[in-house]
C-alpha cells in the first residue's frame, strides 16, 4: 500500500499554496502548529538576545557583547529552515509581528537595565524552554514518522543545548579554589 495520497485541499491553506505531501492532514496541521510555535519563539528569543546584545553593560561587556550576537545569529537562521519546513509539509506559517506574538511563549525583556547576571540567567531559561518545546515537538514528528521534521530538530536541538550550556558557564561565579 503506497502512503503517498491524493492531494487534498487543506481547509485553511489557498489552494495555490497548497504543497503535495504524503502526510496525513492531522500530521500537517499538529507539525505545522508546533513549528510555527518554535517559530514565534525564535522570533522572540532573537529580539531578546540582539536587545541584551545591545546594552549589556560591565566588565564583562565585550565577551557578553560577542556571545549575545553569535547567539542571535544562530537562532536568527532557524527561523527560516523553520518556516520552509511547515510549507515542505503543506502547512501555512507565520505571517506577521502579530501572529508571533500571539503563538510566542518566550517572553519579551522591555526593562530599561538588565543586569549581565541577570540577561545569562534569562536567556538560558528560555533556551532550556525552546529546547523542551523542540524535544515536544520531535515526538510529534516522530509519531507521525516525519523524518525530515526530526531530522532538522535535532540539529536545532543540539544548538540550543550549546547557547544554554555557554550561558550556564558565562553566569558561573568563580569560586576561590580556582577549579
Amino acid at each position: 500500500m503506497s502512503k503517498v495520497r491524493t492531494l487534498e485541499p487543506h481547509s485553511k491553506i489557498a489552494a495555490p499554496l497548497d504543497t503535495p505531501t504524503d502526510l496525513a492532514d492531522a500530521a500537517v496541521r499538529e507539525i505545522s502548529a508546533a513549528l510555527n510555535h518554535l517559530l514565534a519563539d525564535a522570533f522572540a528569543l532573537y529580539l531578546k538576545t540582539k536587545n541584551f546584545h545591545w546594552h549589556v553593560s560591565g566588565p564583562h561587556f565585550r565577551s557578553y557583547h560577542l556571545m549575545f550576537e553569535e547567539q542571535a545569529t544562530e537562532i536568527f537562521a532557524t527561523t527560516d529552515e523553520l518556516a520552509e519546513r511547515v510549507r515542505k509539509l503543506g502547512g501555512s506559517t507565520l505571517r506577521s509581528i502579530g501572529d508571533v506574538a500571539r503563538q510566542q511563549t518566550v517572553k519579551d525583556n522591555d526593562k530599561a537595565f538588565v543586569s549581565p547576571g541577570e540577561m545569562l540567567s534569562e536567556l538560558m531559561a528560555d533556551n532550556k524552554a525552546m529546547a523542551a518545546a523542540m524535544r515536544k515537538a520531535h515526538e510529534l514528528a516522530d509519531k507521525h514518522e516525519d523524518v525530515a521534521t526530526a531530522s532538522l530538530l535535532e540539529t536545532f536541538l543540539d544548538a540550543t543545548e550549546k547557547r544554554t550550556w555557554f550561558l550556564f558557564e558565562a553566569g558561573r561565579k568563580a569560586d576561590n579554589s580556582g577549579h
